[in-house]
């Protein structure tokens, strides 16, 4: 079986927390041989179904799984670095700013930091946060390469 999982920062109400989620939501690879099997995998607890397509069962080719796993590796986990980079949109976790949406202007990793630019009271503020008070605003599934 082969579940691959990623695991990012996302704001909640209380500030960042970690997520972990699958790769591919309500989906499991599994090797097995359809022909004689697909009875019992069907009736193995948790499985829902097995994809097919009308009487086509799709397969998934060794190489596109051996790749999978390479990038995953066995714990089958893949993490999405918290460390924003200069120009990627971020709001802000926690503190008397939560919520502001803002755009990273400088990462400082020594010190655990990072430099933003967000609109405050009308205009734009250059601010220095800790860097686990900043979270990317995008759709980190889009991040997984």
């Amino acid at each position: 079986m082969f579940l691959p999982r990623i695991r990012f920062r996302r704001q909640t109400r209380r500030g960042a927390a970690w997520f972990t989620e699958a790769l591919f939501p309500n989906y499991l690879f599994a090797r097995f041989d359809w022909e004689t099997s697909l009875r019992r995998v069907h009736a193995a607890p948790g499985v829902s179904g097995v994809i097919h397509f009308g009487d086509r069962w799709p397969t998934v080719p060794e190489e596109v799984m051996a790749e999978l796993k390479l990038l995953f590796g066995e714990d089958q986990l893949h993490e999405i670095p918290e460390t924003p980079e200069v120009g990627e949109a971020v709001q802000v976790a926690g503190g008397a700013l939560h919520g502001l949406q803002a755009i990273v202007t400088q990462v400082f990793p020594g010190r655990q930091r990072v430099a933003v630019l967000l609109e405050f009271l009308g205009r734009q503020t250059a601010v220095e946060l800790p860097l686990e008070q900043v979270v990317r605003e995008e759709n980190p599934r889009r991040r997984v390469t």
